[in-house]
C-alpha cells in the first residue's frame, strides 16, 4: 500500500546543482543520495527510475550532506561566499531574542557585516512605508561585482529567496513581497523568477533588493532556542515549505512554528505563546477556534509530524525518537504512534525503507 502524502516537491535539477559542488570521482555523491533515500541518479536523466522532482525533505537531506562536505552552512543565504561553519547557526541564535522582525533583520545585517565585512554583507534600509533588504552589490560566485550587462545570476535569486523565506519562518507567516530588483540584465526565462517571488521582478537595477511593507517589521519573532535547534536539524526544509502557506491560516502557522518539533524539553505553554504573539490567552483560544482548531490539536499534529520525520532518520533508534518527542515510556510512544497512523513505529520505518511510504508522509486528522 502506498500512503498519501503532502505535496512539497523540489525540482530534481536543484539536487543536481548541489551534487555538482562535490568533488568528482568521490563517494560523497552516493553517500548523499543514500542519506536522502533517493533510489535514482539525479545526474543521469536516462537512469532507470529518474524523476523530475523529489520531496522537500529528500532535497534537504542532500543539502545537509553536501554543505557538510564543503563546510558551508549558509543554506543559500550567502551565495558563493566563504562563510565559516557554524556562522548561520550563531546568527539564528543572535536574532531570536529580538522582539520583532525589523530588529532581527538589523541584527542579522550587523552580524554578517561584523564577521564577514568583505563577503557580501546583508543590506537593510527601512522607510515609513517600504522595507528594502538585500545586497547592495551583487556578487558572481563570490568573486567580483556582477556585470550589469550580463544576465542575472540565479544564485543571487536563490539568496534573496532564502532570506525571504527565513524572515517568514522567523514570524511564522509568509511575507508578501511588493517587488524584487536584480543588477543583471533580464535572463532568457523570466517566469521562474516571478514564480519564485510571486511579485513583479525588475532587472538592470542598482542593487539586488526585495521590497515589502514596513508594517511587517513589527511582526513578532515567534521562535525560541528550542525551535531553532529543530529548524537547524532539518534546514532548509522549513524554508522550502514556508511559502506554501502563503494563503493558509497565518495564526495557525505561527503557533505551529512556536511549538516546533523537538519536545525533549517539554512543550511551550499556552500562556507563553499568547504572550509572544501579544494577545491574551482567551483571544488566542477564540481565534484558533475560529480557524477550526485548538492548541491541543496543534500540539498533537506537531508531535505526530515530528515522529514521522525522526523515524526517517535511520541513525536514530525508536527509543531515541520517543525521548525526543517527550515520552518517558517508549511503550506510550508506540501506542500514540499507532493511534496517529495505524502503524507501529517499526512498521512505519520499514515502509520508508522499502519505499511504500513517502519520506514526507504527514497524516492529518
Amino acid at each position: 500500500m502506498t500512503v498519501a502524502v503532502q505535496d512539497h516537491r523540489v525540482p530534481t535539477r536543484y539536487v543536481v546543482s548541489l551534487l555538482k559542488l562535490l568533488p568528482a570521482e568521490s563517494t560523497a555523491t552516493q553517500e548523499a543520495l543514500t542519506a536522502a533515500g533517493l533510489d535514482f541518479d539525479p545526474l543521469d536523466a536516462e537512469a532507470p527510475g529518474w524523476r523530475a522532482d523529489v520531496s522537500a525533505m529528500q532535497y534537504s537531506r542532500v543539502y545537509q550532506q553536501v554543505l557538510a562536505k564543503i563546510e558551508d552552512e549558509s543554506f543559500g543565504l550567502q551565495p558563493g561566499a566563504a562563510v565559516s561553519p557554524g556562522a548561520f547557526r550563531m546568527m539564528c541564535y543572535a536574532v531570536i531574542s529580538c522582539e520583532n522582525l525589523g530588529r532581527a533583520i538589523r541584527r542579522a545585517a550587523d552580524f554578517y557585516r561584523t564577521l564577514f565585512p568583505q563577503q557580501q554583507p546583508l543590506y537593510a534600509n527601512f522607510s515609513e512605508q517600504t522595507a528594502r533588504v538585500g545586497y547592495r552589490e551583487a556578487l558572481s560566485l563570490g568573486a567580483a561585482p556582477a556585470d550589469a550587462d550580463a544576465p542575472v545570476d540565479i544564485l543571487d535569486a536563490y539568496a534573496l529567496s532564502a532570506w525571504h523565506r527565513f524572515f517568514g519562518w522567523l514570524t511564522g507567516r509568509a511575507l508578501e513581497l511588493q517587488r524584487v530588483d536584480f543588477v543583471g540584465r533580464e535572463p532568457a526565462s523570466v517566469s521562474k523568477y516571478r514564480e519564485l517571488f510571486a511579485c513583479p521582478v525588475y532587472f538592470g537595477q542598482p542593487a539586488n533588493l526585495m521590497y515589502f511593507d514596513s508594517a511587517s517589521l513589527r511582526l513578532p519573532v515567534v521562535h525560541t532556542e528550542q525551535s531553532v535547534d529543530d529548524f537547524l536539524r532539518t534546514a532548509p526544509y522549513q524554508l522550502l515549505t514556508m511559502t506554501r502557506d502563503r494563503h493558509g491560516k497565518s495564526l495557525v502557522a505561527r503557533v505551529r512554528a512556536m511549538i516546533g518539533h523537538d519536545f525533549s524539553q517539554g512543550f511551550p505553554g499556552f500562556d507563553t505563546i499568547s504572550r509572544a504573539l501579544n494577545v491574551s490567552a482567551p483571544t488566542l483560544r477564540r481565534r484558533l477556534k475560529k480557524e477550526g482548531t485548538t492548541f491541543q490539536q496543534l500540539k498533537d499534529e506537531c508531535r505526530r509530524e515530528a515522529a514521522c520525520r525522526y523515524l526517517g532518520q535511520a541513525d536514530l533508534s525508536i527509543n531515541t525518537v520517543a525521548d525526543r518527542l517527550g515520552f518517558t515510556d517508549p511503550s506510550a510512544f508506540h501506542r500514540s504512534f499507532k493511534k496517529w497512523t495505524g502503524m507501529t513505529p517499526g512498521a512505519f520505518r520499514a515502509g520508508l525503507l522499502e519505499g511504500s511510504i513517502d519520506p514526507e508522509y504527514n497524516p492529518r486528522p
